[in-house]
């Protein structure tokens, strides 16, 4: 079996920036162990499959280890793979997945995700965490991912995962975001996902779906530029609505080929 596949990194205007996706086009489902397999191979934080429908378009997204909920960078890339590859026409793209009905607007080479918020609330702080990292944080809420708040960027810049002490954590599809003002941009992050192939993800959109509603309220701005801090580095431009949030960013391909199965 012959399939299609597309490489493109989300969250940046450069190639070898921001967050490697791979887009693979199906006509039909394949089983989700062959899914799995695919992306495990393709060796990137999330590959993204979709199939075509009447009035919407059926999307998954899969780490090398399982199947995620939501994926904001995959979905960008996807939606980029529509637009400049495959000639899709409307503007504004609808995607049915296990997070729900989700539209992403396409204006010139902006990508606009409209995504559901996951406003973190106050927590501790697991011990299991706590001694897996190497600062702690001034403040700690949860939502899906847990999300640490430092006063400074150097010091979200500087932190060290003990991965051995790490990996014993099991968050299921969450991970650990560790976040704080930026001093080029509003806010600034890293993402860091126990018992995962991919350690430290490159830049998460999903993540700011706690994010965004976090910081509009702390800076009091519904509009917010945000820095992820991997050695990719990408920026996201964020709107505060409520119930929503939209993430917007840009991508750029790195491959074309195709990908074959027995």
């Amino acid at each position: 079996m012959k399939l299609p596949i597309y490489q493109i990194d989300a969250f940046t205007d450069e190639i070898f920036g921001g967050n490697p996706a791979c887009v693979v086009p199906l006509q039909d489902w394949l089983p989700d162990e062959l899914l799995l397999k695919i992306a495990k191979e393709n060796a990137v934080a999330e590959t993204a499959f979709f199939v075509m429908g009447k009035s919407s378009i059926h999307l998954r997204w899969f780490t090398p280890d399982l199947e995620m909920d939501l994926c904001g960078h995959a979905t960008l890339a996807t939606a980029y793979v529509l637009k400049v590859h495959l000639d899709y026409e409307p503007e504004v793209i609808v995607f049915d997945t296990l997070s729900g009905e989700l539209k992403v607007e396409c204006h010139a080479d902006m990508l606009t995700l409209d995504f559901p918020t996951r406003e973190p609330v106050r927590a501790e702080l697991p011990q299991a965490i706590k001694e897996a990292i190497s600062t702690q944080p001034d403040a700690v809420l949860v939502a899906r991912d847990y999300v640490l708040v430092y006063p400074s960027q150097s010091m979200v810049e500087n932190i060290q995962i003990d991965r051995h002490k790490f990996d014993e954590i099991d968050l299921g599809t969450g991970g650990v975001i560790v976040t704080s003002k930026g001093t080029q941009c509003d806010f600034v992050s890293r993402f860091f996902t126990p018992q995962a192939t991919i350690l430290e993800d490159p830049v998460t959109g999903s993540a700011h779906c706690s994010l965004i509603p976090y910081w509009s309220k702390k800076l009091n701005k519904q509009d917010l530029v945000a820095m992820q801090l991997s050695d990719r580095k990408g920026t996201l431009y964020c709107h505060n609505n409520g119930k929503r949030v939209q993430i917007s960013g840009k991508a750029r391909t790195f491959m074309v080929g195709h990908i074959w199965v027995d």
